[in-house]
């Protein structure tokens, strides 16, 4: 990656444990796509002065914001459900599943794209 990982906490105290899963996830991109250009992860949670990352009634929020050469992939989860995503590991697996799954595809157009170029 040329810019460095960016992950920030809004309303949650940091945890070191959450940035190392966070780490751990976006290693696991760039071990599928290599030309990852930049990644910033942003978690959230509306409920104020929260420091128990386990914590129930408020949904985390994450925002995942990818760059690789030509395009900027976003993956923004924001449950209208209150049930949902209050783990915060379980709201980072989601967030991260549906980047992988982006990320997929624009690596599937890329080579179909790349395929059709070389034969003109």
């Amino acid at each position: 990656m040329q810019i460095p990982l960016q992950i920030t906490f809004h309303g949650i105290d940091h945890s070191d444990a959450v940035e190392e899963r966070v780490r751990e996830k976006v290693g696991k991109l760039e071990q599928f796509y290599d030309r990852i250009t930049s990644c910033r992860v942003a978690i959230e949670s509306h409920h104020r002065n929260v420091s128990n990352l386990h914590h129930k009634g408020e949904p985390f929020h994450i925002r995942i914001d990818l760059k690789v050469p030509g395009t900027e992939l976003v993956v923004k989860r924001d449950p209208k459900d209150s049930h949902v995503n209050e783990d915060i590991y379980v709201a980072l697996r989601d967030a991260f599943q549906a980047m992988e799954r982006q990320l997929k595809e624009f690596a599937t157009r890329q080579r179909e794209t790349a395929k059709v170029q070389a034969r003109a």
